[in-house]
């Protein structure tokens, strides 16, 4: 018997039936994400016993975790829904919201000793990575970023992240440069209970390359440079409050640690407010090329194609 390939009588329909099923597994790794970082994040809030090491850490960590429980997985889920409803911004926040998960994830397993939740935060971390990694693959998320590429200020976006990058990595070598000669252990890390600070390795290795790199692509109007700046401000502004809450939690926890202050407070909430300016400004082009986030990703490939060509 002579095998007969069945086909498909409508290759669009198929198409369409794809990028549901892509669309539908995107959305469930986010809330599985979420649904996890609720669980581990209020873990860490409310059980006084869990963390070790030094109070202003346990503190810091706390409130990391309460932002994590309070901000980032509200974004998370409203992007999420707002995605299903049409909006192709949300793709954007709903990545920059895995983001935050991701680095929050690694200074939680990194900077806070062993506990009782560390494979919570393991399953943190490897649901927000497949998460990610998943979302990047849908056709959608690139349209949108193909079509707010020729935005008339993608430019002074890029600009500003490459500020961005030149501070931050300056303020973090400053700290380690000279502190590659002290004796072990260096004083710079006295009060954090930690061999190695991750925050230094994430952003130098990881996360300030990445935006360098991005800046560049944007500054020359690839989509993929509208993708991952949008997803890394909108990680920012969530990172800036993260910081502000945990710096407070913190210097609570321990008023004479020179690791926190409470001082650094407002600068933080103010850092957050400004990160938003550059955010809607890249996903907010200007007169007709507004109607495009009235095209969803998720009611059809033709529908978000035709929105990313009118973009």
């Amino acid at each position: 018997m002579r095998f007969q390939p069945t086909f498909e009588p409508n290759p669009e329909l198929r198409e369409r039936r794809v990028v549901t099923q892509h669309v539908r597994t995107a959305r469930v790794l986010a809330l599985v994400t979420a649904a996890v970082a609720v669980v581990v994040g209020a873990w860490t809030v409310a059980d006084p016993g869990l963390l070790h090491g030094p109070a202003a850490m346990q503190g810091s960590a706390r409130g990391t975790a309460l932002v994590l429980v309070l901000v980032a997985v509200p974004v998370l889920v409203i992007s999420v829904w707002r995605a299903g409803q049409g909006s192709g911004v949300a793709l954007l926040t709903w990545g920059g919201a895995l983001l935050y998960v991701v680095y929050n994830a690694v200074l939680l397993l990194f900077l806070t000793p062993f506990n009782s939740a560390f494979l919570g935060y393991v399953a943190m971390l490897g649901c927000a990575l497949w998460s990610t990694g998943y979302l990047l693959t849908l056709r959608e998320l690139w349209l949108v970023g193909q079509s707010l590429a020729t935005g008339p200020r993608v430019r002074l976006v890029a600009a500003y992240l490459g500020v961005v990058v030149v501070l931050n990595g300056a303020a973090w070598l400053a700290r380690v440069v000279p502190a590659l000669d002290d004796p072990y252990p260096t004083p710079m890390l006295a009060g954090t209970g930690v061999a190695t600070n991750v925050i230094y390795v994430q952003d130098l290795a990881v996360w300030l390359p990445l935006a360098a790199v991005a800046a560049v692509w944007l500054a020359r109007r690839r989509a993929t440079g509208v993708v991952v700046v949008g997803a890394l401000l909108a990680m920012w502004v969530i990172e800036a409050i993260s910081v502000a809450v945990d710096q407070w939690w913190g210097a609570t926890a321990d008023p004479a640690s020179t690791v926190v202050s409470k001082g650094l407070v407002l600068p933080f909430l103010l850092i957050a407010l400004v990160g938003v300016v550059p955010l809607v400004a890249l996903v907010r082009p200007a007169g007709r090329d507004r109607a495009e986030h009235r095209a969803g990703p998720t009611r059809g490939t033709r529908a978000t194609e035709e929105a990313a060509q009118g973009g």
